[in-house]
């Protein structure tokens, strides 16, 4: 078992304990699990940087020009459709954007489909035929894959894991590492829409307003960031966990503390209305087209600008900065006060992606 950072998470009871949904959350329980038993099991240099990329070591006489790097998901979202996507373009989505968080381009993906027996074959063409448009508008192909059928009650219809190779160029290097005290925190826009559009399908809320997720390819979002700011320091999706848990992810991997004000958060009104009536934090929410930038200060204006002009930055906003104090997040309340912020134990909202 590897060692555990006191008063963040304790040891497991492997003897008697059980997986449950909060393990997949984002939130605490999953950081135990990766961090007991799957690195500990995994150990090697590609895993150490904990990143939602793998850093492949790659043979000199290849003069790639870059480094390659590689990302994997699964996705079990429920329902297969909602306003805004669906499990086939979050599929693709979800896995060239952690590559598109290391400032890779991606070159190739892998797609694998786990079936329930009775699954209508309209719904998977549909399912395939989504996968097949949100690659070929990233620019990239769909290179191999795999296809397995499950018996009916043992699937829940279909679940989909895509893997992907990218190139990172030479210079460009994007890690919680690199962070420093000082450090401006940007958001590419709105969070907490895509949590939200699934809720609203699964729960059948209806508000005022549509809300559709933010599922997207953030690769032109990103080369505009690095083109206006090339020593940007970090880069996260936060897709499962939200911005809360990301910000966690990024205090303890650079050994800082992250401070963000609560009035500078954008949040759209339907996804506050939901947030309210259910009892969430949309800062735990999962955004599937936002990205999450940590700049040095004397690059942050220009960008934020830049985020700003893109499509899909409009409600880019500065959120925050990193201060030199211990690993943890920290809100910058309305009235003027400060409180921590807490990674939630449970899992408010599962099967999400």
């Amino acid at each position: 078992m590897s060692p555990v950072k006191p008063g963040y998470t304790r040891p497991l009871d492997l003897r008697h304990g059980r997986i449950d949904m909060s393990h997949g959350s984002g939130g605490r329980s999953m950081v135990q699990l990766i961090e007991q038993i799957f690195l500990s099991a995994f150990d090697n240099p590609a895993l150490a940087a904990r990143d939602d990329h793998a850093v492949l070591a790659t043979p000199p006489e290849l003069a790639l020009g870059g480094q390659l790097v590689m990302a994997t998901d699964s996705h079990v979202v429920s329902p297969l459709f909602f306003p805004g996507g669906d499990i086939g373009r979050l599929a693709v989505h979800g896995t060239i954007n952690d590559l598109a968080m290391c400032g890779a381009r991606p070159l190739a993906l892998s797609c694998a489909l786990v079936l329930e027996e009775g699954l209508p074959l309209a719904t998977r063409e549909r399912v395939v035929d989504s996968i097949a448009a949100a690659a070929r508008d990233a620019g990239v192909p769909v290179a191999t894959g795999d296809t397995k059928v499950v018996e009916r009650g043992k699937g829940d219809g279909l679940f989909v894991t895509t893997s992907g190779v990218g190139l990172v160029v030479d210079g460009v290097v994007l890690r919680p590492d690199r962070v420093r005290p000082g450090d401006a925190i940007l958001v590419s826009g709105s969070i907490g829409r895509h949590g939200a559009a699934v809720l609203s399908v699964r729960e059948g809320i209806a508000f005022e307003s549509d809300l559709v997720s933010d599922s997207a390819w953030l690769g032109p979002l990103v080369a505009a960031l690095l083109a206006a700011a090339p020593d940007a320091h970090c880069l996260r999706d936060p897709t499962r966990g939200g911005v809360g848990a990301v910000l966690h992810e990024i205090a303890r991997g650079a050994g800082l503390e992250v401070e963000i004000d609560d009035g500078a958060i954008p949040v759209d009104a339907p996804v506050r209305a939901a947030c309210e009536l259910l009892g969430l934090d949309p800062l735990f929410l999962a955004c599937e087209g936002r990205c999450i930038a940590f700049v040095a200060e004397r690059d942050a204006d220009r960008a934020l600008a830049v985020l700003r002009a893109q499509p899909l930055g409009r409600d880019a906003a500065r959120i925050g900065r990193v201060l030199d104090g211990p690993a943890r997040v920290c809100v910058r309340t309305r009235m003027g006060g400060r409180r921590l912020l807490v990674l939630p134990a449970g899992d408010p909202l599962p099967r999400i992606c």
